[in-house]
Formats: C-alpha cells, structure tokens, sequence
C-alpha cells in the first residue's frame, strides 16, 4: 500500500487508504493527507492506475496538499513510496473534467492500461450551494523504470 507522496519541490504527504462508499470515493477529511483508492493498483503494479485523492483545501486547514497540483507541469516528477517499493513516475497529462463525469469518462480508475499514477482534486469554479468546486483536476504520470 503506497504510505507517502512527494510532489515536484519536494513537499511530502502521508497516504491513507480510501475506499468507495456508495459508488463515491471519500477523500480523507484532513488537507493534508492524501487517499489512495483501495480498489487501484500500487506502486510495482505491472499494470493498472494507482488512484490518490486529496483535497486543494478545506473549511478546517485552509490550503489542502493536493493545492500544489494546480502549479504542476507535464514532464515533472512525483514519486510515491510504500509496500517496500519506491516508484517515479513522470506527469504526462493534465486535465479538467465536471465531477460528474470523472468515474465514467476521465479513464481515471481504469485498471487495464500500463501502470501509472492518477493525482486527482477539486478545481474550477466553487459552488458555495453544494459546498464544494464543480470540476476534478485528473494529473496522470507514467512509471520511470522500475520500482526499487
């Protein structure tokens, strides 16, 4: 199980495990820590999508760790250790999509595709009647080489 996250610059975050509740992800309460989905894949994986999920910020702590993947650029590097493996992955896309689409047309959570990282959290335009922003941020990063 991935246990830690570090983002261009070097910032650091613990990774907790996050399960789907009612078809939805929960994403951990505090602005930083970050939450692996635990139905992807980890690092080592031959294949699939290692899913995190974190928030840009919170009514609590401000400013979220996931805040910094509004600055991130493709070709940066993100690496995740845990399980006894350390994994680099290098950022080969980055996109915004309505949260209603993220389950069903991101490609997001697929399992299928070579290993990979997917960052994701809030981003767009806030929607103080729900309570949260109407779109995902969804950073993709391919593995470099081999877990160690």
């Amino acid at each position: 199980m991935p246990t830690q996250v570090v983002l261009p610059g070097g910032a650091k975050a613990p990774v907790v495990p996050a399960s789907t509740v009612g078809g939805e992800l929960e994403v951990p309460e505090q602005g930083d820590r970050v939450g692996w989905w635990d139905g992807g894949a980890q690092a080592g994986d031959p294949f699939g999508s290692v899913v995190l999920v974190g928030h840009v910020d919170t009514k609590t702590d401000g400013i979220g760790y996931f805040a910094r993947l509004l600055r991130i650029k493709s070709g940066e590097l993100v690496v995740l250790h845990g399980s006894g493996h350390t994994q680099a992955y290098r950022v080969s896309s980055i996109v915004s999509v309505p949260k209603y689409a993220l389950a069903t047309r991101s490609g997001a959570f697929d399992q299928t595709v070579a290993h990979r990282l997917v960052l994701i959290t809030c981003t767009g335009p806030y929607d103080a009647a729900r309570g949260g922003y109407e779109d995902n941020l969804v950073v993709t990063a391919t593995a470099v080489g081999l877990a160690r």
